[in-house]
């Protein structure tokens, strides 16, 4: 039962780390400096600014059912700042230890002017 124990914190400890390193290098390619995502409110401050959207948003995400919403949104217009689809965005949502690593160590590039404001989510 022990050993069981250990290797599970170990797979969820290789799995923070990996998400910390993926997370500081998306911030990096999307002009931000890669530290700020370690600060509880200010990380998630630089975050709407990467995806370019009003502070008050952080408002939104204590709101139950809102904030899942919010978050679909938010992942969604990442992904197509960095060149990626919708679902590609949706997956960055429900799996981030998947998408995330992806596109941080991939040649994908941030584009501020990549995301159309006319362009609704279901494209």
């Amino acid at each position: 039962m022990l050993p069981l124990l250990i290797l599970m914190v170990l797979v969820l400890l290789v799995i923070l780390v990996l998400m910390l390193v993926s997370t500081w290098k998306l911030y990096e390619k999307a002009g931000e400096k890669g530290w700020s995502m370690l600060i509880p409110f200010y990380g998630q401050a630089v975050f709407m600014r990467i995806v370019k959207k009003p502070l008050w948003w952080l408002l939104l995400l204590p709101i139950p059912l809102v904030n899942i919403v919010v978050w679909v949104m938010l992942s969604i217009r990442f992904a197509k700042f960095f060149g990626k689809d919708t679902w590609y965005g949706v997956g960055c949502m429900f799996l981030p230890f998947i998408f995330l690593p992806m596109l941080a160590f991939s040649d994908a590039t941030y584009n501020a002017g990549a995301f159309d404001e006319t362009n609704d989510y279901s494209q």
